[in-house]
């Protein structure tokens, strides 16, 4: 007798083994990636339960690192993707991104790098490019905001004073931090890093809005210019 091969659906899987029921009865950290994934893109395809669609989608990504920046036309590539999983799975990741965001809402003090770090590694870690943006500070180090100047990398041409503290002026800010990202993983500040932030701190100084350090982000670590002794 030919070997078939049995696979079930998950409506036929116990119902404590289904990953919305199991996430009701145990609570979502219960819950493999994959299972969360399933509960947000609810469907599988034919042969493939959705949490399977959900493994190919993590596996093929190379995990949570690589969906957090998709977009919308590499999903849709995937067998079994369309625009309507594809939007279900954008709109997790960016809400994702906004709750952490909005944990900062009551106006942070700043006192260590860490502080900065903590604010700003989620939206910049997993980046491909390269961006520079600000925190910019009221007279007690509370965080105004993060706004993001340029992409594409530091240079004196894009990365220039007058946009940076237009934006600073604008919000009335008593003094800023400086901060960019490095896609390749690591924070170490390069010549330009240096140089351009070297230019920025004597403008500030001409302005009256203190320029109190330059973090630069890497791949779940960073380097602190204050604290290295750069600037």
């Amino acid at each position: 007798m030919e070997n078939v091969e049995y696979r079930c659906t998950i409506k036929e899987l116990p119902k404590e083994e289904r990953p919305r029921e199991k996430l009701l009865k145990y609570g979502a950290e219960q819950l493999s990636n994959a299972e969360l994934l399933a509960v947000i893109i609810r469907l599988g395809i034919a042969k493939r339960t959705a949490v399977e669609l959900s493994q190919d989608i993590l596996n093929y990504f190379n995990g949570l690192k690589g969906i957090v920046e998709l977009k919308a036309e590499e999903l849709v590539k995937l067998k079994g993707i369309g625009t309507v999983k594809a939007s279900q799975i954008l709109a997790l990741i960016e809400l994702s991104k906004r709750i952490h965001s909005s944990s900062f809402l009551e106006q942070p003090v700043i006192q260590t790098p860490k502080d900065i770090v903590s604010l700003i590694m989620p939206k910049l870690r997993f980046l491909k490019q390269e961006v520079f943006g600000l925190v910019l500070l009221d007279i007690k180090n509370k965080v105004i905001a993060t706004p993001l100047i340029s992409k594409g990398g530091l240079s004196s041409s894009i990365v220039h004073p007058r946009e940076v503290y237009k934006v600073a002026i604008k919000r009335s800010s008593a003094a800023i931090i400086l901060f960019h990202n490095h896609p390749s993983g690591e924070p170490t500040p390069s010549q330009d890093d240096i140089k351009i932030t070297k230019r920025l701190i004597k403008v500030g100084e001409i302005i009256g809005i203190n320029v109190l350090d330059h973090i630069v982000i890497g791949d779940n670590k960073f380097i602190s210019m204050k604290e290295e002794e750069i600037i």
